[in-house]
Formats: C-alpha cells, sequence, structure tokens
C-alpha cells in the first residue's frame, strides 16, 4: 500500500507563518504537522510515499529527505493548484494498481490505521461536527455504508465531516472518475474536488464504509492550531530536550522546548512549544508555540505563534508573527 500526502496548498488562513514556510511543517507539539501525519502512517507499516507539493515544496522536499531517508519517497510538483482532485491525479502512473491511502497534509486524526489498511473495503474517515457546511459531508446508510458524498454542502444531509483520510482499495476506478469529472468540467467552489471523483464512484457501484477517528486535529488557523498544540501536549505529556541551559527558570507542565534553547529568568507553560536554539530572557508564556532561532525579551505571551528567526521584545500582547521577523514593542523601537 502506497501513501499519497497532498501538501501542496498555500495555506492563506495561517499568514504570515505561511508565507516563508509550508503549512506543513508548521512546528506543533514538539514536531511538524507532516511528521505527525507520516510517523503515524510509517508505524503502521507504510513505507512508500507520495508528495504532491507545490507552494514552497522544495522545503517540504528537504524536510522529508533529511528526516525520513529510510522511506521510498516521491515527489510531484502541482504546478497549478486546481484541487485536491487534480492533485491525486497526478500520482496515477506512480501508484498503478496499488492501494492508497490518502491522508490531507493539513490532517492530524487518530484512528486504528491497521484496521483501516486491513479492512476488505475501500474507507473514508468521518467525525461528527456542529458545522458541516464548511467541509466534505459524508451520508451513511446502514452498515456503515456510505451513500453519498458533497463537498461544503450549503443545506447539509449529514453532520458527518470527511475527515481527509481516504483508504482507497479500487485505484483505477478512482482515476477513471477523476478523469470524467476533469473532462467534463465538473467542479466544487471552482476546484476540482476529490471529494467530487468518489461521489463518481460511489453512484457507478463502488462500495465505501465510514470509519469514525477518535479525535481530528484542526491545524488549519491560528486559534484552532493552538488548540491542537495543547491537546497534543497533554496526550504525550511533552518533551524537554537535556541540551539546554536554564537559569531561574519555572517550567510548568506540558511544555515541548527543543535542543539548543538558552531560557533565563523566565516562566514557560503550560501548553507551550519552542523550536531549537531559541533565547527566552525574562519572559513569560504560556498556551503559545515559538520557532526555532528566535529570541523574545521582556515580554508576557498567552495564545500566540511566533515564527521562526524572529525576534520580540516589549510588553504584554497577543501575536501572530511570521518567520524573519524583528519586532520591539517596549516604545523605544519600531515594528
Amino acid at each position: 500500500m502506497k501513501a499519497i500526502i497532498p501538501v501542496a496548498g498555500a495555506g492563506t488562513k495561517l499568514r504570515p507563518h505561511t508565507y516563508t514556510q509550508p503549512k506543513a511543517l508548521i512546528p506543533l507539539a514538539g514536531k511538524t504537522i507532516l511528521s505527525f501525519i507520516v510517523d503515524q502512517l510509517h508505524e503502521a507499516g507504510i513505507n512508500d510515499f507520495i508528495f504532491i507539493i507545490g507552494y514552497l515544496g522544495e522545503k517540504i522536499q528537504d524536510y522529508v529527505k533529511a528526516k525520513y531517508p529510510h522511506l521510498n519517497c516521491h515527489f510531484i510538483q502541482q504546478s497549478e493548484r486546481f484541487g485536491t482532485g487534480h492533485a491525486i491525479d497526478l500520482t496515477r502512473e506512480i501508484v498503478g494498481d496499488d492501494e492508497v491511502l490518502i491522508v490531507l497534509g493539513d490532517t492530524i486524526a487518530e484512528y486504528d490505521i491497521k484496521e483501516v489498511m486491513n479492512s476488505p473495503h475501500s474507507m473514508l474517515g468521518v467525525k461528527k461536527v456542529d458545522d458541516p457546511r464548511d467541509f466534505g459531508v459524508a451520508e451513511i446508510g446502514e452498515d456503515d455504508l456510505i451513500l453519498r458524498v458533497v463537498e461544503k454542502p450549503a443545506i447539509p444531509k449529514s453532520n458527518m465531516a470527511l475527515v481527509g483520510v481516504y483508504k482507497i482499495k479500487e485505484t483505477n476506478f478512482l482515476f477513471t472518475c477523476l478523469e470524467k469529472i476533469m473532462s467534463t468540467d465538473i467542479k466544487s467552489y471552482d476546484e476540482f474536488n476529490l471529494t467530487d471523483a468518489l461521489e463518481c464512484m460511489i453512484q457507478s457501484g463502488a462500495q465505501f464504509r465510514a470509519f469514525k477517528v477518535q479525535n481530528w486535529f484542526d491545524c488549519g488557523k491560528k486559534e484552532t492550531l493552538l488548540e491542537s498544540n495543547a491537546t497534543l501536549l497533554k496526550k504525550f505529556g511533552g518533551n524537554v530536550s537535556e541540551k539546554h541551559h536554564f537559569e531561574n527558570t519555572i517550567i510548568i507542565p506540558p511544555v515541548s522546548i527543543a535542543e539548543g534553547c538558552e531560557i533565563r529568568n523566565s516562566v514557560i507553560g503550560p501548553n507551550v512549544a519552542i523550536g531549537e536554539n531559541t533565547s527566552l530572557n525574562h519572559t513569560i508564556i504560556k498556551d503559545s508555540i515559538i520557532g526555532s532561532y528566535s529570541k523574545l525579551v521582556e515580554i508576557v505571551l498567552s495564545n500566540s505563534l511566533i515564527g521562526s528567526d524572529a525576534e520580540v521584545k516589549g510588553v504584554n500582547r497577543s501575536l501572530n508573527i511570521g518567520d524573519n521577523t524583528a519586532i520591539d514593542l517596549s516604545g523605544g523601537g519600531k515594528a
């Protein structure tokens, strides 16, 4: 079985961070969004990966090659963002007749992957949501048989959202339906969507079963990313690298602090993730994500997302700062 991970999106809801960093490489609970996905699939026995890259794709490629040299990885460039359906269609030659597990590049979910992989059926991951209008939606019948899937319906007939995990047995059938929706210009919200290809398969006789995920972590925007960071830190207990220098500092778990950090006269936590080689002095931080190689001085932060190579000095603020930024909030400098 091969895993397909589309990571070509621009991640506009996480700007300014995604101006310089792909959304899949945004830090989360001491890892990256992408590493949560790849590690989960690899631990279940998948060694063949297809990454569909686009915006800042060279960073994805460099990251994967450096972190996962033992995996068999292919990289396909999606030069034009015509939608998830178009992205998956680009993998046709590499996939061949193999079964695939498609996991969207911003989808972190908890489920029994081996059970899904070993199922004799094609399967779609679902989760009940309060407002399904922003998601693909599955209408489910008896024995978890999926009757219909619709992308972002204005009037949903179900509250079971597609979480972005798809196990496909009949890959030839999938590519036939992808070709059909693109040749006949069937679009949802001006894109060729994977959901429409799955609906084509269902209406043509393919059977899909729904499986419910236990947890689904939303990494699409700042507020939900910070919530997911807190939840994952609590779940896994955080991690503080042994290679650090802390002076006159209080750590309130759970936190994740990477290698090479220098922290003085500070209070860190709870629910804080800090990237490598970051320096903090006279800071109080909670419920935040701080990137690598950043410098924070005399500041109180909560519910903040700070990129890499950022410099912040000043007073209490809630910030959303991208990479390669220098900000002085002390009153004597300019933002």
